[in-house]
């Protein structure tokens, strides 16, 4: 296989399993790994507390953030793996907030426009890889993993993602796809899982070479 540098990213609902993937990739493949660092995210907190008065606040924050995250993968000498896309936010997160009444309009709107002027500038992963997740499995991951900020996320929140999600998906034309249904993988404790997202993710490699 050449060394041809590419952008691969992994999305997927919250707890579908993204950072343990993109980890195990760029572990296998040797690639750069760019993740989403809610440690120093200075809203998620308070997001959670109070999603309304915040939202707008936390959303322009992972707009900036990962469109520069894209700019610097696009620029490097290195494959990348990243977990999440900037495409997220504006097909799945904020439309849900904004649903929700957890936006107002004149800050969806705002941000769509913000949004829209950003995305022009910026080139489409070579790879998605999209997680899809029942909503037992993504909250049983969530437990696992005991983030504080994340004790309060609705049910019925998480199924709203799910739905947004899957529209997304199901109309994705930006590029290779790879879908991989995480009910039925683990690919952090089954060597055998790893393997088959692993031979998935060749034969598509093979065709962007």
């Amino acid at each position: 296989m050449s060394e041809k540098v590419m952008h691969i990213a992994v999305a997927g609902n919250i707890g579908s399993g993204k950072t343990t993937l993109a980890k195990m990739l760029a572990k296998h493949y040797n690639w750069d790994v760019q993740l989403e660092d809610m440690d120093d995210n200075p809203y998620i907190n308070d997001f959670y507390e109070d999603m309304q008065r915040w939202s707008f606040n936390l959303q322009v924050y992972f707009l900036n953030t990962r469109f520069n995250h894209v700019r610097n993968i696009r620029t490097s000498k290195k494959t990348v793996i990243q977990d999440r896309t900037i495409y997220e936010d504006a097909n799945i997160f904020a439309p849900n907030l904004h649903a929700m009444g957890l936006m107002s309009t004149r800050d969806f709107d705002n941000y769509i426009n913000l949004f829209n002027s950003i995305s022009s500038t910026i080139e489409s992963p070579d790879l998605l890889i999209y997680l899809r997740g029942s909503i037992p499995t993504l909250v049983k991951q969530i437990q696992q993993r005991g983030r504080d900020y994340e004790d309060g996320i609705r049910l019925d929140y998480l199924k709203r993602l799910n739905e947004r999600y899957e529209a997304w998906i199901s109309t994705y034309k930006q590029g290779r796809l790879i879908i991989l249904n995480v009910d039925d993988l683990d690919f952090e404790n089954k060597p055998e899982d790893a393997n088959f997202v692993i031979s998935k993710i060749e034969s598509e490699l093979n065709g962007l070479f």
